[in-house]
């Protein structure tokens, strides 16, 4: 293995879909934003949900609101619907996997929360089930997705469809745009200043 080619390589890959990332979700940014900042003024909180790597950014951003991300501040309410490891696995056991998410939402989720399903492939059951739970329920179903952005975004009222193909590739925006989201959200709410 030619180690220096690959590092090469992948550094190449992930700059042209920085690239192409920066200059086509700008807008969706925006809008995410918007939905998160009312649905945090209105007194709601927010939702978050995924499988494998998505699960642990889900995790990831829903850590960053509750706790800090770039000053002490206010918590922002925000939880990772697949961290309950008993309701996980009591849900897949009686309802079934595709329903583990969905049923949280129906348990905890109230009229102008905010779901985001994150998927990289738009398709996941689990994560449709919950967005369409979310529209059921008069949560706001929001995805995080790649590729052509699958079938959540029919299901979403707003959806980042990250312009890539590769699941690694696709996973690295949604973190950074999750990032950049848990940032811009301490600003908009006059929580914490730049540093």
């Amino acid at each position: 293995m030619d180690a220096s080619a690959y590092y090469d390589d992948e550094m190449e890959d992930h700059a042209s879909v920085l690239k192409a990332t920066r200059e086509s979700m700008k807008e969706p940014f925006e809008k995410m934003l918007g939905i998160w900042a009312n649905c945090i003024r209105g007194g709601g909180k927010i939702l978050f949900c995924g499988n494998g790597g998505s699960a642990a950014d889900a995790q990831h951003l829903s850590a960053e609101l509750v706790v800090r991300f770039i000053k002490d501040r206010a918590p922002i309410p925000a939880i990772a619907l697949n961290t309950d490891t008993s309701a996980m696995t009591a849900g897949a056991n009686d309802l079934g996997y595709d329903m583990v998410f969905a049923r949280q939402v129906e348990a905890l989720g109230r009229p102008g929360d905010v779901v985001v399903g994150i998927s990289t492939s738009g398709t996941s059951p689990n994560i449709v089930a919950a967005l369409k739970m979310a529209k059921e329920k008069g949560l706001i179903p929001t995805a995080m997705t790649g590729r052509d952005g699958g079938v959540m975004p029919d299901l979403a009222d707003h959806s980042i469809i990250v312009p890539a193909q590769s699941t690694r590739r696709i996973q690295e925006m949604h973190i950074t745009l999750g990032h950049m989201l848990c940032g811009a959200l301490e600003i908009e709410l006059e929580l914490a200043k730049t540093e």
